[in-house]
């Protein structure tokens, strides 16, 4: 996963030399990687969140993932870009990006399988169980999803190798 995303530019080291793979995946870098997946198209909105500031290396990120219906706020003013991503949050923004280019999101099945089932939010439900049915993600250790939990650097450039094969996106260019 980490050499995919290196290779295609959707994901870059958190230093020349580095790329902390255990290291906490924020919900700014996560919008940059779904930007970055989707082209880098031009932004033409602005974000009513106040946490993100003009010229920060999410900014336009955020702006675009908002004005694409594919970023919500924690509230009505605030993203939390530097917050890490929890699980559920990380696959509710992949379904959202998947609408957005257009394809369905559908969740025929359920997460009954799964102990910590009951502990998904209902904003993440259908996507959770979209991403579980398509191979996305898996449970960690003893059967569990562990919605509430964060999100690292690997997990996530897994997840986007596996969306770009198992759902054949490509990034854009």
């Amino acid at each position: 996963g980490v050499d995919y995303v290196l290779q295609t530019g959707l994901m870059i080291g958190t230093s020349e030399r580095t790329f902390s793979p255990n290291g906490p995946l924020t919900r700014g870098q996560l919008m940059v990687i779904l930007y970055r997946l989707a082209g880098s198209p031009a932004v033409e909105a602005d974000t009513p969140f106040t946490d993100v500031q003009a010229g920060t290396y999410y900014a336009d990120a955020v702006a675009w993932a908002y004005e694409a219906g594919i970023a919500k706020g924690v509230s009505q003013t605030r993203f939390a870009p530097n917050q890490g991503v929890s699980r559920e949050q990380l696959v509710t923004f992949f379904a959202r990006y998947t609408v957005w280019t257009g394809n369905v999101v559908a969740a025929v099945g359920d997460l009954r399988g799964f102990e910590d089932a009951d502990r998904v939010s209902a904003y993440a439900k259908e996507a959770m169980t979209w991403a579980v049915e398509n191979g996305l993600i898996e449970g960690t250790g003893e059967n569990l999803l562990a919605p509430g939990h964060g999100s690292t650097r690997a997990q996530a450039a897994t997840i986007l190798l596996r969306y770009c094969t198992v759902l054949e996106f490509t990034p854009a260019e």
